[in-house]
This record gives C-alpha cells, sequence and structure tokens, in this order.
C-alpha cells in the first residue's frame, strides 16, 4: 500500500479476554478481509500496528503474535482510554483497519546461538510474546530460554494460560511473580526486578529483553548490570510513546530522536546515548 494513512480493513476473528476489571486486557486476532494481503502482509517481532474504529479514532499497539503465524495477527489491548475501551466493547465477525507495521523490530537473526532471558511487566508481556513465540517455533536456533513474568495478582497476570503450558515444557523455564501473597499461589512472591536476581542468569552469552512498567524496566536494567551484563546485551521497547507511527506527529521524541523512527526496540547502549544518562 503506497498511502500510509489508509488502512487495511479486518474483521475480529476470535477475542481472548485475557485480565479482568477496570485494566481489562483482551488479546484479539485480526484476519484481513484482502486474503492476499493477509498472505504477504510481513512484521518482526517488536514492530507495532495502527488500529481503528471507524467513527471512534486509533490507537497505536504492539503486535502480539509471532511473524511465523501467517494466518492472522493478534494486538493485545488495554482498555485505558477512549478508543481501547470502545475496542473492548467490539465483538467477534467486527470490522476494524489496520495500518503497519511500524518501528524496528528485535534483531533476533543476531541472537542466534544465544541464551534468551525476557524480563515482563503487565501488558509489557505483550510485545514479548511475540518474539517469545517466534524464538519457540525456532527453538533449535536459540540456547536456553528464560521468562521471567509478574504482575500486582494472579488475576492480572496477562497470557497466563499460555504461560502455564510452557511451564511444562523442558526446553523453556517459566519464572511467574505476583507482588503480594495469595492463598494458591505457590510460586515468587515479590517484585520482577527480586525475581531476577533470585534468579540470576548467567550473563555470559546471553540476551536480555524487558519490558513492563517505567519503574520496573529502570531496576530490572540495575539489576541486569549487577548480575554482569553489558549495555550492549539489554534491549527494551518503548511502544507506548509511539503515537502516528512515521515521524510526522513528533510527540514520540526522546531529545532530537523519535521513537517510532528508530524504535521502539532500543539497546540500552542506545537508549543511554540518546537520553544522555551516564
Amino acid at each position: 500500500m503506497n498511502n500510509p494513512y489508509q488502512p487495511w480493513l479486518a474483521t475480529i476473528d476470535k477475542i481472548t479476554e485475557e485480565v479482568k476489571g477496570a485494566r481489562a486486557i483482551k488479546t484479539f486476532q485480526l484476519k484481513f478481509l484482502d486474503r492476499e494481503v493477509q498472505q504477504h502482509f510481513s512484521f518482526q517481532p517488536g514492530q507495532c500496528v495502527m488500529v481503528g474504529l471507524f467513527g471512534v479514532g486509533e490507537c497505536m499497539v504492539a503486535i502480539s503474535s509471532s511473524p511465523t503465524k501467517k494466518e492472522s495477527l493478534e494486538v493485545s489491548i488495554m482498555k485505558q482510554g477512549k478508543v481501547t475501551s470502545a475496542f473492548h466493547e467490539y465483538q467477534q465477525g467486527d470490522i476494524v483497519g489496520v495500518r503497519g507495521p511500524y518501528g524496528n523490530g528485535f534483531n533476533v537473526d543476531s541472537w542466534l546461538g544465544k541464551n534468551i532471558v525476557f524480563i515482563g511487566g503487565g501488558i509489557g508481556q505483550a510485545p514479548l510474546r511475540s518474539v517469545i513465540n517466534y524464538i519457540i517455533d525456532n527453538r533449535r536456533r536459540y540456547r536456553n530460554l528464560d521468562i521471567i513474568y509478574g504482575a500486582r495478582s494472579s488475576s492480572e497476570l496477562c497470557f497466563k494460560n499460555e504461560l502455564f503450558e510452557l511451564e511444562k515444557r523442558d526446553d523453556v523455564h517459566v519464572h511467574l511473580s505476583i507482588d503480594h501473597e495469595e492463598e494458591a499461589w505457590n510460586r515468587y512472591v515479590g517484585f520482577v526486578p527480586d525475581n531476577l536476581l533470585k534468579i540470576a542468569p548467567p550473563s555470559h552469552n546471553t540476551i536480555a529483553v524487558t519490558c513492563g512498567p517505567p519503574v520496573m524496566i529502570q531496576f530490572v536494567i540495575k539489576n541486569l548490570l549487577h548480575l554482569g551484563f553489558t549495555d550492549e546485551q539489554i534491549y527494551t521497547t518503548l511502544e507506548m510513546r509511539m503515537k502516528c507511527g512515521i515521524g510526522k506527529c513528533g510527540r514520540c521524541n526522546i531529545g532530537n530522536v523519535y521513537v517510532c523512527k528508530e524504535g521502539p526496540v532500543f539497546s540500552y547502549k542506545k537508549l543511554k546515548s540518546i537520553t544522555g544518562e551516564r
């Protein structure tokens, strides 16, 4: 499509309720009406799309499905604003608009033969889910795979049924946590950065990828550095800052860098260079 402002039409093929409540999260499986678009639509793990509700508005969201799944596209949306709240009222069979993909993705080809550690919190697991499933679908190309993920309570864990299934695999190590004790919870209780220190994944030949609330990311990176990870081994994604996706609105800038043009995926080394952090 030559016009970046013109969306493709897609139908909501399936809806999965991930989290209930005021900040509910739903995963919407979308299929393009044009079969040729569906067949040729491609993206990298970590990229985003603009999803639109006609007569309501648009919002930028991370793609939460893997590019290895060609039959559909999935986005996981938290109910928190006008458009996202309206999205949660849509039903299977409704039509939405999709533009993109936007931004860069995780350079998974450069990670071949490495250990991968994912550290996520809350809805931040959505962009991580895309690359996690990509690596699982190409499992022999990577070494150890650790998934460290937490939420405030067990009811707020996103993709929990998938993660419970991954816990049963011998080639994936899943470490789930919640912030406060619950009677039936027999996994880690505490904050994600603390669980990271407890697990203490070795830094040698390892890539660490984190996404979640900013305060969580701050302490995760601090703890990764304590564990011996270098700036070049740590990656995060700032997809929540993206607005128009094509560098026109100027609302995603960090200094003179537009997240939608050079991100949303950044190594910590790159992020430090654009924020002036030392």
